[in-house]
């Protein structure tokens, strides 16, 4: 044919430089000897490995390196030797000894969302220990990667919503005193793992393995089509989870507390200092790093057409996982302070 496509599989970089068309002279005009540059065509035909097999050399080092095959394992093996037995000390805790019905519906969700990434995180362990090779097939990997992103997310949204209750019952006894309050804790968190859900269908539908021609692997959410990557729909969608995912719910949960610390008296402040701290902890150590790289990522990536990330957000990815192990901490130090609160309730109602 007079045009020669060259694709390339690419990660979370831009367009490489080798995908391009070429236009032979003779389709040209004589005085004109131009290489044009576009960006790559998506088909709406499956690729197949033939096709896709093609990664750059920073990729493959990537693929290779100590970081991917020991480092990274061995934070989720800890995240798993840690996350499991907590979250199941609280899960046993809140159905069996806990009264507070709303108090125990947001962190049952919560441990349950914990215990769900820790289950699947012995899957990343055998991938990532396998040199980057995907041996469980393609319906699993998307599985996978979708309770990966789900978990952080959701996590984020009933940190969020604890919060809000916090900040309710303390700040507006009253009104807090008047809500149904199981009604209003179901009907929240069925809000929250629909909003997951239906954010997590993209992931679900797209291919997430490709076969590395060069290593012979097959790898799970660290190698993407080129036109995934750089897509509009790719572009709006990552930036509008990070947004409405991370960026709003942190200012919500900074407000809540601030509101409640000033509400309370200065001797009242010590245990609702500690839960701010460990919840900002939280968020500074799982979900601050992964989600402004991605931000930054895809804004360099859709408009700039580069990015030098990969490494530093796999990293950042690899800390998220850490929430299942921190969220118990949270639960044990909102229990210490469970008891005043019900006390400041009581002094509000009577006064």
């Amino acid at each position: 044919s007079a045009i020669k496509t060259v694709s390339l599989i690419k990660t979370f970089r831009g367009i490489s430089a080798r995908d391009y068309d070429y236009i032979p002279p003779y389709a040209i005009e004589v005085e004109t000897t131009t290489i044009h540059i576009r960006e790559h065509k998506c088909s709406s035909k499956k690729p197949n490995d033939s096709t896709l097999t093609e990664v750059n050399n920073t990729t493959l080092e990537y693929l290779t390196s100590s970081l991917s095959t020991k480092l990274i394992p061995t934070v989720y093996l800890s995240a798993v030797l840690l996350g499991i037995p907590s979250n199941a000390i609280i899960l046993w805790m809140l159905l069996f000894r806990i009264r507070s019905v709303c108090t125990a519906i947001l962190y049952t969700n919560l441990a349950i969302s914990d215990l769900l990434f820790c289950i699947m995180l012995p899957f990343k362990i055998a991938y990532h220990i396998n040199g980057n090779n995907w041996v469980f097939g393609e319906m699993m990997c998307r599985t996978t990667t979708v309770v990966f992103y789900g978990n952080m997310y959701c996590s984020i949204l009933l940190l969020t919503c604890i919060s809000v209750s916090r900040y309710v019952a303390i700040v507006h006894p009253f009104t807090y005193k008047s809500l149904p309050k199981r009604a209003y804790a179901i009907a929240v968190c069925a809000t929250v793992w629909t909003i997951v859900f239906l954010y997590m269908l993209p992931l679900c539908i797209m291919q997430q393995s490709y076969y590395v021609k060069q290593l012979g692997i097959y790898t799970c959410h660290d190698v993407h089509n080129a036109c995934e990557t750089v897509s509009s729909f790719q572009f709006y969608y990552y930036i509008s989870l990070a947004i409405f995912g991370f960026l709003i719910p942190l200012a919500t949960i900074v407000f809540c507390y601030i509101s409640i610390i000033r509400t309370l008296k200065t001797h009242e402040w010590f245990w609702y200092v500690k839960v701010s701290l460990l919840i900002l902890t939280i968020f500074a150590i799982c979900f601050v790093p992964s989600n402004i790289i991605l931000i930054i990522h895809h804004i360099n990536s859709y408009y700039y057409n580069k990015d030098r990330l990969y490494s530093f957000y796999l990293i950042a990815l690899c800390l998220s996982s850490l929430n299942s192990c921190l969220d118990p901490f949270l639960y044990f130090l909102m229990s210490k302070i469970r008891s005043q609160s019900n006390i400041y309730l009581t002094m509000v109602k009577i006064s």
